[in-house]
């Protein structure tokens, strides 16, 4: 015997949605339960995938199991496929295992032909209902199936409606419908050359590869594309008895959910139409009256809808998209689904539900996806209004902002001291522009991807950041951007969503976040069953005081370079970097030695005793320099210039010298991290001086600290050995001016594959790691990060030369490899070895899943990602290990 292709509804349930799909084993589950489902058959996901397999040629047999199928099902109606007496029509549906808009559109009627029209208008006593459903039947199949424009249709019936003076498709008559049906068959026999099929079995035929071929339509395809959807899942086929929303006022019919799906309120949420069919309601022809009103117009139907949405919601344990038509008084359940809804109703539906008995907490916990919790913790544009996006790029870091365009990142904080809101505009940005992200609402690049300068920064301050508008074509001399023939001037005012990466004109509202008391207690549910700790990577004391009010347990990384970058530190960095004696360069030091002390000393208080890993200076020294090019180009400038100041000259050709002297071929892989600190350790004794003198002022106040000192880049343990020295010996040195101890640890950040293939060596070392993975990311895959992403990693991805972007989701085969690896050999050195990761994965749930199965200790993230990152890491605590177990016997059944 072969394979069985064909299921009637009543030989499924919920737990077959592979083979049926998600809609099929609705069906299927709402027959079993005895809801009054008009009755139908399921063709399996597996014969859409044979189908495609065979060249598009529908598998053997597969017909076979349909037509038995039939005629049990005209043995259950007492109406016979094609019978012009007394004919069974049926709808077609596609439906997969996972709702997917964009897949092949319903098709009402199938089984009207010229003779069975005529059956069913002496049947029911009414041909205008007869015809009407004629006409949609020819105008739904030839869109969907022939593959003919809707508009040559519809122009049919307005120009019909208007030769009639009438506004409604329910107001014309019989006879017109007549008309438009003859006329809607020459539409088709002049478009594809041969007569609309009257013969039933081969509109079924058609219509069931039509149901095939949308699985491999554009739309499914970038749809599944986005939501990581596998394309070998196929898509069924549902084949159900029709029902009749327009035989008259005592029929319609709507969608509902059992709550309202933007809000979470319990209540009935949804929209009806009297005398329509199904399409109606979605086509916008005629407007839909909200499904309160139907306790009004039919309180019998409204009373039993009303019970029906309480089982079903029951039934599944979650919220119901419900579709149903009202034939004559009688109520039909043509599908049900989960309800899709905003992060705000997502948190609230799961935590009532938990209050209601409907489930459990670990139900809820696993119902919330934590990548939803971006919308709530941002301003977002409201998408009740209409509008007009510019240009889209990457949507790099969520939120939305309305300001005026600014190139330049001096200018932008000084508009933003005059209380404007300016919004900074950039080809890329570097850590010279950080002063003008933080006055700008939001940052907007042309070049970079997702984990760019930009992105990274604007993410760790929670501003919205769009990334690689490559059709935004940016002058800085003219102070202008150009899309098209559109050109924004400086001042000029924008809207960004960070979120959905879009650009628009002008100001568009925005919608304050509202954390809501179900959103704290959702969080509060998932610190009982993590595992791993969530820290926030954080610079300022501003950013550390967000992260505690996000539930961070600690600061996993303190990038200092940043701290270095305000206007008025800059000076004296490069006077630091330019000096050409250990004298000066002790002088330039003494200077910062104070505002490094102040920045740790605000940083270490706003923690109060919960852990700070401080990373020492980790770029290199070039980067808080004047461009390269641009000095270059100021330096011809000036020579050419017929009075130039001889002064101003020499002092730029100074240090145009130096700058060069410092150039390197590839930056990111010379003289920056542990390596500058071994070259000049002047550098990081200061930072280290200077962490010892705030953590021992603290102490004198009575305030507790948890200083972890990192060391950046080692690749060789005795490039760290030689830097706790430094450090241990500037501790004993500072210790001898107070009184006591300060406890305080060094570990490393591991970034170099090499590091994690010595990690034993260099865990002798160590006291922590932890691991930087977009540094690690880059060293493993030979990437330029922003090159990959400006160059060729959409490519790669949208020609599935790669699963994911590994800067963005953690590459667990190649990274994770030598992440497992470094865990492993460091712990068996140091058995109580405390490991974590820093990088922007350590927000991304995949990537956090992964850190629970690695056994880390914690992750560490920007601070608008942490309820994200409390949130994913409960999810893997549930889904692996004893929590897992925990889960089996809690499921309310």
């Amino acid at each position: 015997m072969g394979k069985k292709y064909v299921y009637r509804f009543s030989e499924g349930n919920r737990e077959m949605r592979e083979l049926l799909g998600g809609k099929g084993a609705n069906l299927a589950e709402m027959t079993r339960a005895g809801l009054p489902v008009p009755p139908g058959f399921t063709i399996t996901t597996e014969a859409c995938n044979a189908y495609h397999e065979m060249g598009k040629v529908l598998p053997e047999g597969l017909m076979e199991e349909v037509d038995t199928a039939l005629t049990l099902l005209e043995k259950e109606i007492g109406k016979e496929f094609g019978n012009a007496e007394n004919p069974l029509l049926v709808s077609v549906r596609s439906g997969a295992a996972f709702s997917m808009p964009g897949m092949m559109d319903t098709i009402l009627n199938l089984g009207l032909n010229d003779e069975t029209v005529e059956g069913l208008a002496k049947l029911t006593g009414n041909p205008r209902f007869a015809y009407d459903s004629y006409r949609r039947f020819i105008q739904m199949f030839s869109d969907v199936v022939l593959g003919l424009d809707e508009y040559l249709f519809e122009e049919v019936i307005r120009n019909r409606k208007e030769a009639k003076g009438v506004k409604h498709d329910p107001d014309l008559k019989a006879s017109d419908w007549q008309e438009v049906i003859y006329q809607f068959k020459e539409i088709v026999e002049k478009e594809i050359k041969k007569p609309f099929p009257q013969d039933p079995a081969e509109q079924l035929r058609l219509a069931i590869q039509a149901v095939f071929d949308s699985w491999n339509n554009q739309r499914a395809i970038v749809y599944r594309k986005i939501h990581k959807i596998s394309d070998s899942l196929g898509t069924a086929v549902n084949i159900q008895s029709m029902v009749f929303g327009n035989m008259g006022n005592d029929s319609g019919t709507g969608v509902a959910f059992t709550r309202n799906p933007s809000t979470g309120e319990k209540e009935l949420y949804g929209e009806f139409l009297i005398n329509a069919q199904g399409e109606d309601v979605v086509a916008g022809i005629r407007t839909p009256q909200p499904i309160s009103k139907l306790k009004e117009l039919l309180p019998g139907v409204y009373r039993q809808f009303e019970e029906i949405s309480h089982q079903l919601e029951r039934h599944y344990q979650d919220m119901q998209d419900i579709e149903f038509t009202v034939e004559r008084g009688k109520l039909f359940i043509l599908q049900t689904r989960n309800g899709k809804r905003t992060a705000q109703a997502a948190v609230k539906i799961a935590v009532h539900m938990v209050h209601e008995g409907l489930i459990t907490k670990e139900n809820a916990l696993l119902r919330v996806d934590p990548d939803q919790l971006n919308q709530l913790l941002h301003r977002r544009v409201d998408d009740r209004q209409a509008l007009q996006v510019l240009v889209k790029g990457l949507p790099a870091s969520p939120g939305a902002a309305t300001g005026k365009v600014v190139f330049d990142a001096d200018e932008a904080e000084e508009m933003a001291k005059q209380g404007m809101k300016v919004i900074l505009v950039r080809p890329e940005t570097t850590p010279e522009d950080i002063h003008g992200i933080v006055a700008s609402q939001a940052v907007v690049t042309s070049r970079g991807g997702m984990t760019s300068h930009a992105a990274v920064v604007a993410r760790g301050m929670g501003k919205p950041c769009i990334a690689g508008c490559e059709e935004m074509k940016i002058d800085l001399n003219k102070k202008e951007f150009q899309v098209g023939s559109i050109v924004v001037k400086q001042g000029e005012i924008i809207s960004v969503d960070g979120g959905a990466g879009n650009v628009m004109l002008g100001e568009v509202p925005l919608i304050d976040p509202v954390l809501s008391d179900e959103f704290s207690e959702l969080l509060g549910w998932a610190d009982q069953y993590r595992t791993l700790g969530v820290r926030a990577n954080a610079d300022t004391p501003v950013d550390a005081r967000k992260s505690r009010e996000f539930g961070a347990e600690g600061i996993g990384l303190c990038r200092t370079e940043h701290m270095f970058l305000a206007p008025d530190r800059v000076p004296v960095v490069q006077e630091m970097i330019l000096a050409e004696t250990m004298e000066e360069r002790q002088k330039a030091l003494s200077k910062l030695l104070p505002m490094q002390q102040g920045d740790f000393y605000e940083i270490l208080k706003e923690m109060a005793g919960l852990p700070v890993t401080i990373r020492l200076l980790d770029p290199p020294l070039h980067e808080f320099l004047p461009n390269l090019e641009d000095l270059l180009l100021e330096v011809d400038r000036l020579r050419r210039a017929p009075e130039t100041d001889k002064i101003l000259l020499r002092e730029k050709e100074d240090l145009l010298r130096k700058v060069k002297s410092m150039h390197e071929m590839n930056p990111m892989l010379g003289l920056r991290g542990c390596r500058l600190g071994i070259m000049h350790p002047e550098i990081y004794a200061m930072q280290v001086e200077a962490i010892f003198n705030a953590a021992f002022q603290l102490k004198e106040e009575g305030i507790p600290t948890e200083p972890e000192i990192m060391l950046p880049l080692v690749g060789h343990v005795n490039e760290l050995s030689l830097l706790r020295k430094m450090v241990d010996e500037t501790y004993a040195r500072v210790k001898e001016k107070h009184v006591g101890e300060i406890r305080y640890t060094v570990g490393t950040m591991i970034e170099i594959p090499r590091a994690a293939l010595t990690a034993d060596q260099i865990a002798r070392e160590a006291d922590f790691f932890s691991f930087g993975t977009n540094d690690l990311t880059q060293t493993t895959f030979g990437f330029s990060r922003d090159d990959a992403e400006g160059k060729f990693l959409q490519y790669y991805l949208d020609h599935k030369v790669l699963p994911e972007n590994p800067f963005i989701v953690l590459d667990r085969e190649g990274v994770g490899k030598l992440v497992e690896t470094g865990v492993k050999l460091g712990r068996s050195v140091k058995d109580g070895l405390k490991t974590g990761i820093c990088g922007e994965h350590g927000g991304e749930k995949s990537s956090i899943e992964f850190c629970h199965l690695t056994q880390l200790n914690y992750v560490s993230c920007s601070p608008y990602r942490v309820p994200l990152a409390r949130l994913a890491a409960a999810q893997a605590a549930l889904r692996h290990g004893a929590a897992k177990e925990a889960l089996k016997e809690s499921v309310v059944h």
